[in-house]
């Protein structure tokens, strides 16, 4: 079967019919618990930083109040999380830079946003979209997995995967359908063993079965 334009476009379609109401999983409440979220979820799965920031925020919820808690301390407060050590050094990098130079605000600007220690074009975007209301489309294991297997995009690294996606959803769709691309990898087009069976797109995806 040929994946035309226009079955690419069905596929994107039932992706938003089957998750047009899914949000983030992330629990935060400002931009900048957002990005400590985001920032913590690398190589981590998002219920575990639910647990973590449950016990973080409560009484570190702002830069100045994690750059005085400082890095040996966060280490001991995010420790379940996977890369710890990094993650609490760019946290306090981070907050440093919000403090000094954005008055303890996360800049709205992406280019500023790539400029803080430990955020790349992912995170980035996701705060671009979920914390700021601007059209931008994250790219993650999820996105990328099921773009490739839905052959909605054919790029080798996430920025590719990104550009071809931003060709083919309308910019007003940019933020929702990143939220449909992971949920569908989350809930059934799995790693490891994708329901296939399960899966409302299985009579258009080109990988459908093959993988199973």
């Amino acid at each position: 079967m040929r994946l035309t334009k226009a079955i690419k476009e069905e596929e994107l379609r039932i992706l938003e019919d089957t998750y047009k109401d899914v949000k983030t999983a992330l629990d935060y409440t400002t931009p900048f618990e957002l990005l400590v979220a985001v920032i913590l979820s690398a190589q981590c799965t998002d219920k575990r930083v639910n647990i973590i920031t449950k016990r973080l925020f409560p009484l570190y919820s702002d830069p100045a109040d994690m750059l005085a808690l400082g890095e040996e301390k966060l280490q001991v407060l995010i420790k379940d999380c996977g890369l710890y050590r990094a993650k609490a050094a760019n946290l306090i990098k981070t907050c440093y830079r919000l403090v000094h130079e954005f008055h303890g605000q996360v800049p709205a600007d992406f280019d500023q946003l790539l400029t803080l220690p430990g955020v790349g074009r992912k995170t980035a975007n996701v705060m671009m979209s979920v914390a700021f209301g601007v059209p931008a489309l994250a790219v993650d294991t999820h996105v990328f997995r099921v773009s490739h297997r839905l052959g909605l995009a054919k790029g080798k690294t996430p920025d590719e995967v990104e550009a071809e996606l931003k060709r083919l959803i309308p910019r007003d769709k940019w933020s929702e359908a990143h939220h449909w691309l992971i949920w569908h990898g989350r809930k059934l087009c799995k790693a490891r063993k994708p329901l296939c069976g399960d899966c409302p797109l299985n009579t258009l995806c080109p990988s459908a079965f093959k993988e199973a």
